[in-house]
């Protein structure tokens, strides 16, 4: 059979319907034409009487295609499964065993993990344990060349396989299911995945198992989960589809990327992967020729004469840009909206959002003219991650994590846009899930980079993008080629699903007076000085 696709069908939960599924088996093979094998998630067994049951195990009724099925989920049934690392039930039905992986001499390459998952060492007959799903790993993962395998099966839906995707109906997968199951499929990359238990059938939209631009591209994954046998509601059960194994396929064809494809539901959210670089006095350069008074209260004057020490003859001030009309945000500029500044740096300002999307949504902009951050320079640069560290400590004590983006496209002077969102509003996946969503109704393609990455590696001075990172270091980005709604940043944290003020989408809707804006302004400034760096200088 090597060379040429199998016909594989795939169940939920049976429960002691073998009547039902196999009759239904038979009238699929009657229209459709003949199937190579029928795999089983869940329950097979239920607590119905042992009657149909009999009639195949003592052959006087046989399984119409050669049938796989995983172990007992509950001790009532474990007495069913003998031998755990698997047998033949009855002619034409193989219990697979606890775990491991199946091989058939066409190369498909069927991994399995029986039960559900136990807390305890060592697992009942009937779960699972970490253990278990290690030792799963490692054969496979020690293997040469491992790519991934051709089709997982569990019995318990994987945690969190909604995030970035379409949504399980009423079921909260972040909630349900087992995490060692997500950890199993994020390490084994199954081209399909199929779980029960649920009662509900669901497909999820195929998800990437690479991180864009960091990774050579691999074959995605899909996840189903299906519904039990003969349910009053209709939900599907039995699932058909053809596959080619792995091994016998060609490597560009195995990589394509459908037009759906998700990222990775199970990435890491890298909390702890990512250390904002902390502010320190040693590092900062003295000499500066901006001078600034914007009010006897705050304001604040650099030196200009060079009596810096040593290192101002060492280092000379980068050549600053100039804008080519007025510019809004430059801070020498009469056009820019000084009541709304609450602190000065060296190299870089922050200022309230006029129109923000809350009180204390505030921009992080360079002093000099610089478009963006890929044409900063490094002391501003600098500057800019002492402003986010800063910014994070602040709107945590205040419970809340910013939400950072820039566009790059039809402006002309850098504007960082910081958004706090309330911890209790929602977590940083939601928000992480929100934009990528929002972004594929909208057929944008917003990329997952590496946390520790420089845009500047990814995009060229003048190259329009959109670029949004989270307080975990977390980054999305994505290169505009055409057009680009404005206020695409705005609409996705405006949501109901994030901040919940659609109406404030728009900027120009929601502007304060000037002397409303002054107020909150002064505000902010006097909340925020305990956590300014630019105080301390």
């Amino acid at each position: 059979m090597a060379g040429k696709p199998l016909r594989v069908l795939a169940c939920g939960d049976v429960e002691g319907k073998f009547d039902t599924l196999f009759n239904r088996v038979e009238a699929v093979q009657k229209k459709s034409g003949e199937f190579d094998l029928l795999l089983c998630v869940g329950n097979f067994f239920g607590s119905t009487p042992e009657t149909e049951w009999e009639e195949y195990r003592t052959c006087a009724k046989k399984a119409p295609i050669p049938t796989y099925v995983l172990g007992a989920n509950n001790p009532e049934t474990a007495h069913y499964f003998p031998d755990v690392s698997g047998c033949e039930l009855a002619e034409n039905i193989t219990y697979l065993g606890r775990k491991g992986i199946f091989s058939g001499t066409s190369g498909l390459q069927i991994a399995y993990l029986s039960g559900t998952e136990s807390l305890s060492e060592p697992a009942p007959a009937y779960s699972f344990s970490s253990k278990d799903v290690s030792e799963l790993k490692i054969s496979l993962l020690s293997t040469p060349k491992f790519k991934g395998v051709d089709i997982l099966l569990t019995s318990p839906w994987p945690r969190g396989v909604g995030n970035f995707g379409n949504k399980p109906g009423e079921m909260d997968s972040k909630r349900c299911g087992s995490i060692l199951i997500s950890n199993l499929a994020t390490s084994l990359k199954p081209r399909y995945h199929f779980a029960a238990l649920e009662k509900t059938y669901y497909e999820r939209l195929p998800y990437r198992n690479h991180v864009v631009l960091q990774e050579n591209a691999q074959h995605v994954s899909r996840f189903i989960a299906l519904a039990n046998v003969g349910n009053t509601s209709k939900k599907k059960y039995l699932y058909a589809f053809s596959i080619l194994p792995m091994r016998s396929m060609d490597p560009a064809e195995l990589v394509k990327q459908p037009q759906d494809v998700t990222e990775n539901p199970y990435q890491k959210s890298g909390k702890e992967a990512h250390k904002p670089k902390m502010f320190s006095g040693a590092e900062e350069e003295p000499a500066c020729q901006f001078f600034f008074d914007l009010s006897k209260q705050h304001g604040k004057k650099r030196p200009s004469d060079g009596k810096g020490g040593q290192h101002s003859q060492l280092k000379q001030p980068k050549k600053i840009h100039q804008p080519t009309g007025p510019c809004w945000f430059c801070l020498s500029s009469p056009e820019v909206e000084k009541h709304l500044v609450v602190s000065i740096g060296t190299h870089c300002y922050l200022a309230l959002a006029k129109g923000g999307l809350s009180d204390d949504h505030v921009l992080i902009l360079p002093i000099g003219h610089y478009q963006s951050v890929v044409e900063l320079s490094s002391e501003a640069m600098e500057e800019i991650d002492k402003y986010k560290s800063a910014l994070k400590k602040f709107f945590r004590s205040k419970g809340k994590r910013y939400v950072l983006f820039e566009r790059n496209y039809r402006s002309q002077h850098l504007q960082l846009q910081v958004i706090p969102v309330p911890l209790s509003c929602c977590a940083t996946e939601d928000i992480k899930e929100s934009f990528i969503l929002q972004a594929q109704e909208q057929e944008i393609e917003l990329l997952e980079i590496p946390e520790h990455s420089d845009i500047k590696q990814i995009a060229q001075p003048g190259t329009p993008y959109f670029y949004v990172e989270l307080d975990t270091g977390e980054k999305l980005f994505h290169r505009i080629k055409k057009k680009f709604p404005l206020q695409f940043g705005r609409e996705v944290l405006a949501s109901e699903a994030i901040l919940n003020v659609p109406g404030r989408a728009d900027w120009q809707q929601c502007t304060a007076s000037r002397d409303e804006a002054a107020a909150a302004a002064k505000a902010f400034r006097e909340d925020f000085q305990p956590f300014d760096f630019s105080e301390l200088q």
